[in-house]
């Protein structure tokens, strides 16, 4: 079993600041990670759609103090993104089941990144086929081969199956991550918390 597992979905900006900092962790000291694609809107319609009442109504102040703390962040890990992307939410199941593909041949982290990228840095639509094609070219993907294959029901039972698991498990966002199996932790922010449990365990 990895040392860390994380439930991710490329729509998400905070997630995005969490993956570079785990793939940072893993660089530091050598921790295993599980990727787990799943659909955090799958999460958010089963056990947390209070994120579209604050969307529909958000409070000010919070809205305000978001985006400082959006940006803060994305200065910190040197990673500038758009508070919030033209297209915003963004279909990422496109993305997320490329991911699953893509994991046995060792390129679901650079297609990831290249996702993550995309959309909060460059502002494109990683739902469109385009974007994802070009990020396809850059990593030397591909594409038709890929789109082919998101297409196959394994795939999409396996990014359901995910999403599901991540919900019976506790998870009511993303990222959500866990140590050691039932250990979990919600949030780019509890990072150091996570490497401290890692850190733990290894005694």
């Amino acid at each position: 079993m990895a040392e860390i597992e994380c439930f991710f979905d490329c729509s998400s900006p905070w997630t995005y600041f969490a993956f570079e900092s785990l793939l940072r962790m893993q660089d530091e000291i050598g921790v295993s990670i599980q990727w787990r694609p799943f659909l955090v809107g799958g999460v958010f319609n089963a056990v947390n759609q209070s994120v579209y009442n604050s969307r529909d109504a958000p409070v000010p102040a919070k809205s305000a103090y978001s985006k400082k703390d959006q940006q803060d962040w994305a200065r910190y890990l040197g990673l500038p993104i758009h508070y919030r992307p033209t297209v915003f939410p963004v279909n990422s199941v496109k993305a997320m089941r490329a991911c699953i593909v893509l994991e046995p041949e060792g390129k679901l982290v650079p297609f990831a990144r290249a996702a993550f990228k995309a959309y909060w840095t460059d502002d494109k639509d990683i739902s469109q086929v385009p974007v994802l094609t070009e990020i396809c070219d850059a990593l030397g993907i591909d594409a038709p081969k890929l789109f082919a294959a998101i297409d196959q029901q394994p795939v999409k039972d396996t990014l359901r199956a995910n999403t599901q698991e991540a919900i019976d498990r506790g998870a009511f966002g993303s990222p959500t991550m866990f140590v050691g199996g039932g250990d979990m932790y919600f949030g780019n922010d509890r990072i150091p918390l996570i490497k401290d449990a890692v850190l733990r365990r290894r005694g």
